[in-house]
Order: structure tokens, then sequence, then C-alpha cells
């Protein structure tokens, strides 16, 4: 059982970290497609939004569709066009191209973590499911922290297309693995039927249930008053500290630890505190981390470590919410987990692309503004979050 569990969590986490790898890869590549593409830095960071647009669109349906026809079936595809989508944009000969390519790689690269979700509460249930995803997330955290690492070594051994031969690669594996490797979760008479009218009234019922946008809601802001300083990565760690394309691991490698050590506290307490002291205490880190950042960026020169530390320890903070947060929201929908993860994933990628769109470009001008906003995005996650907890507190 202990094998078997390792390995499932190997691979949800696996399929989780596509979205990552997608985004952060190819960060340090921007300066050199600008250049090499003959265009400007804001047609490139659309290729990003574009991204996760399609991404955002696509993964309201990845859950649903493996509601009807199995877990593993519809990964197996994702991944397959995936794989296609990364070798559309390491040949693209213009930036139209490259948008196009990184368009179906959104509408792929969102089922592992959609699907992902759905696998845990199918196999395991209370705080099992709590230690499984948060040892996926664990696994998962080491993604964002390798990917640019990676991304920037393989821009000085040659170029930017290879980024992409090598996410074509990871697709590969990944279609492979799922062909032979994962089990089959959900057994045929736990199928729900995709007949559009059920879908219909079914998406309706999760998107109008307050306490899933709250808790949803409470994710992605968490998440994007970090995920500003990933999107600015370039202009944050390249202009503002003044390091080069290859020192991208300044940023994510404590970050990324961050979380790291706090999945692994989820983990360490599943079962031990209840979900509201987890939650709680993982926003009373975030608040600190927030307030360090602020007073750190407005009363110091830019520059490491100060100007990273306060980001670590948020994403420390952010990990301790994001099992119990996801585990509440589907627990919302039993016999629709996998239509709750997709709606949970659109909301989740819908407020990242308005960040990569708009938020983004709007504050990195400057460290002081960047720290503002992760201020601003604590603060609407931590009410969302509150009134959850309030309405369950004043339930009889």
């Amino acid at each position: 059982m202990h094998r078997s569990y390792t390995q499932l969590a190997i691979i949800l986490a696996a399929l989780a970290a596509i979205g990552p790898f997608s985004i952060d890869t190819y960060l340090p590549a921007f300066h050199a497609m600008e250049t090499d593409l003959g265009t400007t830095r804001y047609a490139v960071q659309q290729t990003l939004t574009l991204y996760m647009v399609m991404f955002a669109v696509m993964v309201l349906w990845h859950g649903a569709l493996s509601d009807g026809f199995g877990r593993r079936r519809v990964l197996v595809v994702a991944m397959a066009m995936f794989t296609l989508a990364s070798v559309l944009c390491a040949v693209a000969p213009s930036i139209e191209w490259i948008w196009v390519g990184r368009a179906l790689q959104g509408m792929s690269a969102g089922a592992g973590m959609v699907i992902g979700r759905a696998i845990v509460r199918d196999v395991l249930d209370g705080p099992d499911a709590q230690r499984l995803m948060s040892h996926v997330v664990m696994m998962f955290a080491v993604a964002p922290a390798v990917a640019p690492i990676i991304g920037g070594w393989i821009l000085l051994i040659t170029d930017w297309r290879a980024i992409f031969a090598f996410l074509a690669l990871y697709g590969l594996v990944m279609t492979v693995v799922c062909h032979r490797v994962l089990p089959e979760t959900l057994p045929p008479d736990k199928r729900q039927p995709l007949h559009l009218g059920d879908l219909a009234r079914a998406y309706g019922q999760v998107l109008r249930k307050p306490a899933f946008l709250l808790l949803t809601g409470a994710l992605a802001l968490n998440f994007n008053g970090f995920f500003i300083y990933v999107l600015s990565a370039p202009t944050f760690l390249v202009d503002h500290l003044g390091r080069s394309p290859q020192a991208f691991a300044w940023l994510f490698v404590p970050a990324m630890g961050g979380l790291l050590v706090g999945s692994w506290l989820s983990g360490r307490v599943a079962g031990r505190w209840s979900p509201r002291r987890s939650v709680a205490t993982g926003y009373a880190v975030m608040i600190l981390a927030a307030l360090a950042n602020v007073v750190v960026s407005t009363a110091m020169t830019p520059g490491l470590p100060q100007s990273v530390a306060p980001i670590a320890l948020y994403t420390l903070g952010m990990s301790l919410t994001m099992p119990n947060l996801t585990l509440m929201a589907l627990d919302l929908f039993p016999l629709r987990r996998g239509l709750a993860s997709s709606c949970q994933s659109f909301m989740q990628m819908a407020v990242n692309a308005l960040t990569a769109a708009v938020t983004a470009p709007l504050l990195w001008g400057s460290v002081q503004s960047l720290s503002l906003g992760m201020v601003i995005y604590l603060v609407l996650g931590a009410a969302a979050a509150g009134a959850v907890f309030y309405r369950m507190a004043e339930s009889p």
C-alpha cells in the first residue's frame, strides 16, 4: 500500500507540475524571444496570457469529461495534445505561431491538476486525503523552483526553442506514464453521463454555491499574492535586482522552499489540527510575510536576500491553507468532484489570467508596488475564507 501510495503521489505531482513548467521554464527566455522574433515585450507577455485564458476555459471541461469517460483516458489525450502543442512552439516561425501553440498548451495542461484532485478524493477521505494532497503539493513545489533554472541553463547552452522541446519531451513521458502506469480510480458504475442538460444544471449548482465560490476565491487570491512575482520575474530579478537570466533560482528556490515546508507541516498536522486552525495559522503567517514585504521594499534597497525572504515566508503560509481549502470546496459536491475541481481550477486560472494581462504589468514597475499587490490579494483572500468560517460558526 505504501509503495502504491508513493507512486500515485509522484504521478499526480508530475501531472500537476505540467502547469508550472509551462509557465516558469520559458520565463528566462522572454528577452531572447523578443529579440529573435523581432517583437515586443508585451507581445511575448501575451503568450502567457493566452495560455492562461485557454487553460481557464478548458479546465471547466477536464473534470466533467473525466467524470464521464474515466480519469486515465482523459489524461492520456490531454498529455498527447500538450506534447504536440509544445512541438509547435519549438518550431514556430513567428510570435503569432507561438500564440497558437501556447493556447493549445493551455487547453491541455490543466488536465493533470484538475483530474489529480479528483483522483485524491476517489481513493481517500478525511485526514488521509489531506496527507496525500499535502504530499502531492510538496513534490509539486519542486517544479516552480526547478523549471526556471532548467530554462535558464537551456538558454545558456542553446536557444529558447530547446525549452519548448524539453516541454514536449516532458509531455511525451507523462502520456506514456498515464497510459501504462496510472490506475483508473473511477469505475464505470460511478461515472456520470455527459448529457448537456445535466451538465448545465451541475455547473449551475456548483457556481451558485456561495461557500464554494468563497473557498475557491480564497485559494485563487492567496496564490496570486505570490503569482504576481512569478509573472514579473524577468523584470523583478533582472531590472530591479540586477541579476542575469540564469539567476531565476534566487526567487524560485526560496519561494518553493517555503511552499515545501508549509506542505510538509500541513501533512504533519493532518488529523491533529482542525481545518479552521490550519487555515488560520496559514493566514497569520501570510499576513506577517506581506507586512514584512512592504517594510523591506519601502525602507531597504532592493537586493538579496531581503527582497525574496518575505516571499518565501508567504508561500509557507499559503501552502498551510491550500489542502484544507481545496478539500473543503470539493467535499461540497461528493458526486461531482471532477466537475467541481474543474470549476475550482477555472476560477483560479481566471484570476491568474487577469493578473497576467493587467495586474502584473501595472505593478512590476517597482518593488514597492509589487509588495502592495501582495497585500491587496491577501486581504481579499482572507476576507473570502473568513466569510466561510464565519458562516460555519453561525450555523446550528
